[in-house]
């Protein structure tokens, strides 16, 4: 489910949530929890690109931190780690 595949659309990937989560960082540092926030009133709409819960969120996270697109700061925030001027 990290890759799409014949049957697993990009949105449904971990790869499309993290892009979906980059995007958000573009505003600045954020908690899990307000990107789980935004996932979860995402899930809500009918624009919904497809439906992620917490879990994905988490792997997601997990999976950007590991390539080094994500890091964390001294307050505990997630920031774009690859394009710093944007987050900051």
């Amino acid at each position: 489910m990290i890759l799409p595949s014949k049957h697993i659309r990009i949105s449904e990937s971990l790869i499309g949530l993290g892009a979906y989560l980059l995007k958000y960082l573009n505003d600045g540092p954020k908690s899990v929890d307000q990107l789980w926030f935004k996932v979860g009133k995402q899930n809500e709409t009918k624009k919904a690109f497809s439906y992620h819960g917490f879990d994905n969120v988490v792997l997601a996270l997990n999976y950007l931190f590991i390539i080094g697109a994500i890091d964390i700061n001294s307050e505990g925030l997630i920031y774009n780690a690859v394009n710093k001027t944007i987050s900051k």
